[in-house]
């Protein structure tokens, strides 16, 4: 068992054990007990019942957060000509084709999302095996293979994060930063709650939701109620 410093332990005696927290209430309690000297990042963990060896149950997609998630993303563009101006003109990072292709294949990866037109995957799919791993690897599923690039960087800027069932069934998912508002958190939460039930897999039997837990970057995880039926934004 990893062993913890005194103010993870600190934080820990302050969430009850056994307690389910409204989403409202967690966020409050993960703002209360942060400690660190940055302001942590706020994640949702969904544990989900699904076998994630079957591909009619994988649990993968994107959404627009209401409140975005108070994070820097640099933004890559696969493009060339207008659109590579269109790119941009919509504020991505670093925009190119054949050069970019070439950064990444040398190691330099200096964003955290990637866009590309259609056009470009025939180059991109070149670099399957270095972005894939990553999870930075262009996918229209994700609408991040698109020919309005303007739109996707403006998305991806704005608080599109990527969701995806890991080999275990859990989704880690980042709703904000410690220094949002508590509703602006559990409005958030709420909306990638009910798109992660939205997507829930036809093939899924029993308790879909197994549980859901609220971290900060360096905080215990609170055990948050799955009734579904509840304001998120309720205590």
């Amino acid at each position: 068992m990893a062993k913890h410093g005194k103010k993870y332990n600190a934080a820990l005696e302050k969430v009850e054990y056994g307690k389910f927290y409204t989403p409202l209430e967690a966020v409050k309690l993960a703002k209360e007990i942060s400690s660190a000297k940055f302001d942590e990042s706020v994640e949702a963990h969904f544990r989900l019942n699904i076998d994630t060896r079957q591909a009619d149950q994988q649990v993968r997609g994107s959404i627009s957060l209401p409140n975005g998630t108070g994070k820097e993303v640099r933004v890559a563009v696969f493009a060339e000509g207008d659109k590579a101006k269109e790119a941009a003109g919509a504020g991505a990072d670093i925009v190119g084709s054949d050069d970019l292709v070439a950064e990444i294949q040398k190691g330099e990866i200096n964003f955290d999302a990637a866009v590309a037109t259609p056009d470009m995957m025939s180059k991109v799919g070149r670099l399957g095996k270095i972005l894939g791993p990553r999870g930075l690897m262009p996918n229209p599923k994700l609408g991040t293979v698109t020919p309005d690039v303007a739109k996707a960087v403006g998305e991806l800027k704005g608080g599109k994060v990527e969701y995806r069932a890991d080999r275990y069934g859990i989704c880690h998912v980042g709703i904000g930063k410690v220094s949002f508002d508590a509703e602006k958190l559990a409005e958030n939460y709420g909306a990638l709650y009910d798109e992660i039930l939205r997507v829930k897999p036809a093939a899924t039997k029993g308790r879909y939701v197994k549980s859901v837990a609220i971290t900060t970057t360096m905080g215990p995880g609170i055990k948050v109620a799955t009734d579904v039926t509840r304001n998120y934004t309720e205590a």
